[in-house]
């Protein structure tokens, strides 16, 4: 095995932060490989990439360390057959890598520069399988309900009772931040018919998520 000083960047970022922390999935750690990160950074910061931290990508938004994406990926539990649902395009970073596992993912973002540049870098590596839509994610994307899978990559205030209840499958997972923004915890929601399941993860820091199930915009 190849001591960390002889290793990339990247392998180094996946054997310390990711499987050193106990994620051993390779079909995760084949999709975190398959996708430069630092093409979802803004020049200036792009020698920051693999860092064990998140990063600003511009329009007070952020991209979240390597290990919270594998996390959130890991606890959604994809199949190549899954159509997925994501809240927060932000950089597009995230949305690579669940079109690496999923069949079809549908990312929705409210900023419009960031869903345009998100959009070109995943062109940029052949990526097809993912669908852009620019709005207020708690709405979701109702015509492609219902989702096998659900991930926000911003923090509400509470579970989004209304859009998992709408537009996730039944037995379907969702996987989100809630809470206060000093104080957010990481939960896994599993739909059962007209009940939500909420199981916590781990403490989390994530930007705001903003709209109807979300908070109000300042």
């Amino acid at each position: 095995m190849k001591q960390l000083t002889e290793l990339s960047p990247m392998e180094r970022m996946i054997r310390q932060q990711v499987v050193e922390r106990g994620i051993r999935d390779e079909r995760l750690l084949n999709a975190l490989r398959s996708v430069p990160r630092e093409k979802f950074f803004l020049r200036e910061t792009q020698n920051e990439a693999y860092a064990d931290r998140a990063a600003p990508i511009g329009h007070g938004q952020m991209i979240s360390q390597p290990y919270m994406v594998a996390l959130m990926t890991h606890r959604l539990d994809l199949r190549p057959e899954h159509k997925v649902l994501e809240l927060g395009t932000g950089s597009g970073y995230q949305t690579a890598i669940l079109a690496r596992l999923a069949g079809q993912v549908y990312t929705i973002e409210r900023v419009k520069p960031l869903l345009d540049e998100a959009f070109e870098r995943l062109m940029e590596l052949g990526i097809r399988n993912a669908h852009f839509r620019y709005g207020d994610g708690t709405l979701g994307w109702p015509e492609e309900a219902p989702f096998d899978r659900l991930l926000i990559t911003a923090g509400a205030p509470e579970v989004p009772r209304e859009l998992l209840l709408a537009q996730l499958k039944d037995g379907g997972l969702a996987v989100l931040p809630t809470g206060p923004e000093d104080d957010q915890m990481l939960v896994e929601v599993r739909r059962r018919s007209n009940t939500l399941q909420t199981t916590d993860v781990c403490p989390c820091r994530f930007v705001k998520l903003i709209g109807k199930e979300g908070w109000e915009e300042c």
